[in-house]
Order: C-alpha cells, then structure tokens, then sequence
C-alpha cells in the first residue's frame, strides 16, 4: 500500500502530522508533545523502545530519536564503545551513541529537508523502520559485549550474520 496515496492529501503538510497518521496506521502508542514532536513506544523483538520525532524549522530538520534503557557494567565501557563504533561503521544512514548519564542506547537520525523540501510518507516510514532495524540488529551484539564478556570483533559478527535459505 502506499502511504502517500491513502493517508496524505497535501503537500504542505507538517512532518509530525505525517508520523501521527504513519503512528496511528501502525496502531503504535503514542502521545504528541506539541506541534513539532512525538513519542512512540514501539515493541521490538529484543525489547520495546522509545522513538521521538521532532521538528525543527530553523534547522529544516526531521529528527530521529530511538532509546532503550541499558546499563552496562563500567568495566566494559570501553568495549561497548569500541562495539558501537564498528556497528556505526557498518551503517549507512543514522547512528549509535550511548548516553551515559540517561543510561540510555541511542539511535540518532537527522532527515534535512532544506530549501523547503517536503517529507514524503514513505521517507518517513522507512526512516522510522531503519532505526527499530538498527536497533534489533545490534542490541545482541551491545548485549554480549557488555555482559557476555565477547569481543566487540566477535560481537559484530554476529550482528552482520544473515541467515540464509529456509527453514
């Protein structure tokens, strides 16, 4: 199905409008903090995550935020960091960072539409789908260098594995 064909009937829509009706859609909780912002909670397979969108126009921005909750131990932070800076390595489009003092994993993605540009749905849509892909794809690897004692090498391996065939 389209998105922009069943949902959007303008251009000149605001892009939170756009991610409310992608959210309501998806039948994910969510709540609109005002008129350039919303938060989604969205279940994952390893965990449910925390997903903001904001709207900045001075910057012409369309900002992705998705968090978890992790709180490693201080002795692998240095490992952790090393981990997810392989997995960053490895992704075309957004990032990992971990904010240490909200204890949180971040996935952080900025969609710039300057010069008036106009979100499209579908850009949206996969925007949002990228960052819980992101997040499903690394967590066991965040997960086992912090607590597995793995390597961050042998960590990221297992998150670019793809399985292959079928069952």
């Amino acid at each position: 199905m389209a998105l922009g064909n069943d949902h959007i009937l303008t251009d000149e829509i605001h892009p939170i409008d756009i991610v409310e009706t992608l959210a309501e859609h998806r039948a994910w909780e969510f709540d609109r903090m005002g008129d350039d912002q919303i938060a989604m909670a969205v279940e994952g397979q390893w965990r449910s995550y925390s997903v903001t969108l904001a709207w900045s126009g001075g910057d012409e921005t369309l900002r992705l935020i998705c968090t978890y909750e992790m709180e490693p131990p201080e002795a692998r932070m240095p490992e952790l960091m090393a981990v997810l800076n392989q997995a960053n390595d490895l992704i075309w489009g957004g990032a990992f960072t971990y904010w240490e003092a909200q204890r949180l994993m971040v996935w952080r993605y900025g969609l710039l539409l300057s010069g008036g540009q106009v979100a499209a749905p579908e850009q949206i849509d996969r925007m949002m789908d990228a960052a819980i892909a992101s997040c499903e794809r690394f967590y066991p690897a965040f997960q086992l260098v912090a607590w597995a004692d793995r390597s961050p090498e042998e960590a990221v391996k297992l998150a670019i594995a793809q399985a292959y065939g079928r069952a």
